[in-house]
């Protein structure tokens, strides 16, 4: 095998469901510690993004009178 060639085993990991595989093996090999910590980066990354997106709808956030009709 040349230098300029990929194995076939990396070339797996290309794919939607070699992707998918290798995520859940990795996950495995994680603690419950960091599995929870995960989910929690997630989720704030997942309210950074709600919050830019403009449709920040949450209970803590004050809307003027006009818009809530």
């Amino acid at each position: 095998m040349g230098t300029d060639q990929i194995p076939d085993e990396l070339w797996a990991l290309t794919t939607w469901e070699g992707n998918r595989r290798a995520q859940l093996r990795h996950a495995l090999t994680l603690t419950l510690r960091k599995r929870l910590q995960a989910v929690e980066d997630m989720a704030e990354v997942a309210e950074r993004f709600r919050k830019m997106s403009g449709l920040d709808h949450s209970p803590d956030k004050k809307e003027p009178a006009e818009e809530r009709r």
